[in-house]
């Protein structure tokens, strides 16, 4: 299982070395964006609207829109600083507290922890002490430069992280239009309902529960690459650099061909116009 994060957990002061694993996958089927033509991936560039060109990586800096089209421009060297003062390897754990007393609003993701070298037995007793007291750990990290709020937990034999969100990230339920203030129910067909929830309810089995869209999907492409329903992506052309001055030579010979013909013509009329304003002048 991939490392993705090293570092201690804390509580008083104790500190136990761990490494931080991700409990989950996502396992959604990507799919890529075609040209209809040709089959070919479709890129996606940074392109400035102003400029109407493409912007390079170097070309690009962090802002903050504090207004429409107003921004706060903020350094590499200045977000880097504040990385470097937040960004401590722990997991503190500020606080203990009952699990039900967080609502699942709040929960984010989840990660698995493992004791790194010469962590092994604090780890153990962590778990344990867990177990007995049946609380969870509220704690604090830094993980890629965002600070979370996070619950340490046992799941099955393992000691888990999940992230939480903080209370001003959670929206006001308030705020949630056409929410009727008081339930108005028929009786009858309340205890109906209550029935029908007897009825289904039953022990949580996750293994029973399959995600059909991605299986038909993956059915779909199976039949697909069978069928030799495929098709392959044509190669960019390489740009000719001798083609590419043929034809840069090119438009500006037919440019200047443009320009002389444009020339000539102008002085032409500039001529005619002379000639016609002498006769004029004779006649008189």
């Amino acid at each position: 299982m991939h490392t993705m994060w090293k570092g201690t957990i804390s509580f008083g002061l104790v500190n136990i070395p761990v490494k931080l694993h991700s409990a989950t996958e996502n396992k959604d089927i990507p799919l890529r964006n075609l040209h209809k033509e040709c089959q070919s991936p479709v890129k996606y560039e940074k392109v400035c609207p102003v400029c109407d060109k493409e912007v390079e990586k170097d070309d690009i800096v962090k802002g903050y829109e504090y207004t429409k089209n107003k921004f706060v421009i903020l350094e590499e060297e200045d977000l880097e600083a504040i990385k470097d003062e937040k960004e401590d390897k722990s997991v503190e754990i500020v606080d203990f507290v009952n699990l039900e007393e967080i609502d699942p609003i709040y929960f984010d993701r989840s990660y698995y922890l493992s004791p790194n070298e010469g962590g092994s037995k604090a780890y153990s007793l962590l778990r344990q002490a867990l177990k007995d007291t049946k609380k969870i750990g509220l704690a604090k990290i830094t993980i890629r430069s965002k600070e979370h709020l996070a619950v340490v937990r046992i799941y099955h034999n393992t000691i888990v992280m999940e992230t939480i969100h903080y209370p001003d990230e959670v929206r006001d339920f308030q705020e949630v239009p056409n929410v009727p203030e008081e339930d108005n129910v028929v009786e009858k067909e309340l205890e109906t309902a209550k029935m029908l929830i007897d009825q289904l309810t039953t022990d949580f089995e996750p293994e029973k529960y399959i995600d059909e869209y991605r299986t038909a999907l993956i059915e779909l492409i199976e039949k697909k690459k069978e069928g030799e329903d495929i098709s392959t992506a044509k190669e960019p052309e390489k740009p000719d650099n001798v083609t590419n001055l043929m034809d840069a030579l090119e438009k500006s010979l037919d440019k200047s061909k443009k320009s002389k013909k444009k020339a000539a013509s102008s002085k032409k009329k500039a001529t005619s116009k002379k000639k016609a304003t002498g006769q004029k002048k004779k006649a008189t």
